[in-house]
């Protein structure tokens, strides 16, 4: 147990990375990660994104990291206390409950995405999708409509299935539950993607797709695609709604935060770049164009499988394979606000975790559901509800906090945080110049290119 708060410890730091692995690996790795390349010029996106994971990526995982083992309590609490001797200000709450309000929102929408996939598994195991056969763009694209637009029921009910199989981890609680499930879920996650990269990467023609994916076209390098990418690898890691900080809470004051966030970084850009594997040869062997959107999952796969031999066993095991990634994310998106929620008001656990889940599936899943039918004459800011709560939480939350978040290392933290990596070396003196006056910079350039 920490001397802090009675806190837990996770058991070792292969828990911790395959926890933190599992957190930043969701559908930011397997289904945003492959559509934003496929628009927006293959190699050259790719090579953007390993960039900016090293010079905004890790730094920024420190950041979050050094927030949250110091105080070791709930991401609203970890902007609370005092530093250098003095008590910080109360406006700083501020950070935390942008976090908290982020974190609303990504899962009003992310866990109708998980019943999205659940609805796909059920009817390619029952035939209501049969890719048995060679399938068209129109087949794949009414299948789209009629089982996800236009029965939202049946989103509901299996967007519920979703967050009980999450609240029965949860119950269990953190160390129990959510580092017991990654132990379990990132091994066998890993085991789905590498045979899916085998077989794809295997298939005629599949080259051309490696070329696509590996080969940058500087061409399409410019400014405004970098900061794109800059954006994505805060999606990508789970940055600005308080995950990091949550989890590096429970981390032993003796683990090595430069080496974990190394590692955590390491592990997100491979997971992103065999899901590349995954997708494009097989895109490029059966001639489907690899710039269709955020639908390239839902409608362009389903027809690469029609044309693969066993397709059916192979389509039910990648959309198993989006299913365990989005399971390892939600649950650790759930816990930011199941701890603030359990620390700030003393409810037991699972009365916390009830009225967390149940309240995001009524005020957020519920409505993203029905924004795409009953309620798609509701517009806000032009965007239906789904979209809305995406927005909202991508471009103006996340980036707000992460904003909050280095400028409270950078000037409230200050020695504090230098002595929480556990060393006086140049490298830290540079991260945390870097962190102080850059970092800033970079993410409001980001905040209001999102913004434009």
């Amino acid at each position: 147990m920490s001397t802090n708060n009675l806190r837990q410890n996770w058991s070792s730091r292969l828990t911790y990375i395959l926890t933190v692995a599992g957190a930043t690996v969701g559908f930011g790795a397997t289904w945003r990660f492959p559509y934003l390349v496929g628009e927006n010029g293959g190699g050259a996106y790719v090579l953007l994104f390993c960039l900016a994971m090293i010079l905004i990526g890790i730094p920024m995982i420190l950041v979050e990291n050094v927030i949250g083992r110091r105080r070791a309590s709930n991401s609203l609490d970890a902007f609370g206390g005092s530093y250098n001797g003095k008590p910080v200000h109360k406006a700083w709450k501020a950070v935390g409950w942008l976090g908290l309000a982020g974190a609303f929102g990504i899962m009003a929408y992310y866990m109708v995405l998980g019943g999205w996939v659940l609805t796909y598994i059920v009817n390619l195991i029952g035939g209501g999708l049969d890719v048995s056969q060679p399938l068209g763009a129109d087949t794949t694209k009414a299948f789209f409509a009629e089982h996800i637009h236009n029965r939202p029921l049946s989103v509901l009910f299996y967007t519920l299935l979703f967050v009980l199989a999450n609240y029965w981890i949860l119950t269990k609680g953190v160390i129990g539950g959510i580092e017991k499930a990654a132990k379990f879920l990132m091994p066998l996650l890993f085991v789905f993607l590498i045979f899916m990269v085998i077989r794809n990467v295997t298939l005629p023609g599949a080259a051309e797709g490696i070329r696509f994916y590996l080969q940058p076209d500087f061409s399409k390098i410019t400014p405004q695609l970098f900061v794109f990418v800059l954006g994505q690898v805060f999606f990508a890691l789970s940055l600005g709604f308080g995950v990091m900080i949550t989890l590096s809470s429970y981390l032993d004051k003796k683990e090595n935060l430069v080496q974990t966030a190394v590692i955590t970084a390491v592990v997100n850009t491979l997971i992103a770049v065999l899901a590349g594997f995954m997708i494009f040869p097989s895109l490029f062997s059966f001639g489907v164009a690899p710039d269709s959107g955020p639908t390239l999952v839902f409608q362009s796969l389903p027809i690469v499988f029609s044309n693969m031999w066993a397709g059916t066993m192979f389509a039910v095991v990648f959309f198993s394979l989006l299913l365990i990634a989005a399971l390892t994310t939600s649950l650790t998106i759930y816990e930011v606000l199941i701890t603030a929620l359990q620390e700030k008001t003393r409810l037991p656990r699972r009365t916390a975790i009830v009225l967390v889940l149940g309240g995001i599936f009524l005020l957020g899943n519920v409505p993203s559901v029905l924004g795409d039918n009953l309620w798609q004459q509701v517009r806000l800011f032009g965007l239906s509800i789904f979209d809305a709560f995406d927005f909202a939480s991508g471009n103006i939350l996340f980036m707000l906090t992460a904003l909050g978040s280095a400028l409270f290392v950078g000037f409230v933290m200050k020695d504090e945080a230098r002595e929480e990596l556990g060393s006086n070396s140049r490298f830290t003196g540079l991260w945390f110049a870097y962190v102080k006056y850059f970092i800033p910079f970079v993410i409001l350039l980001i905040f209001v290119s999102n913004l434009i």
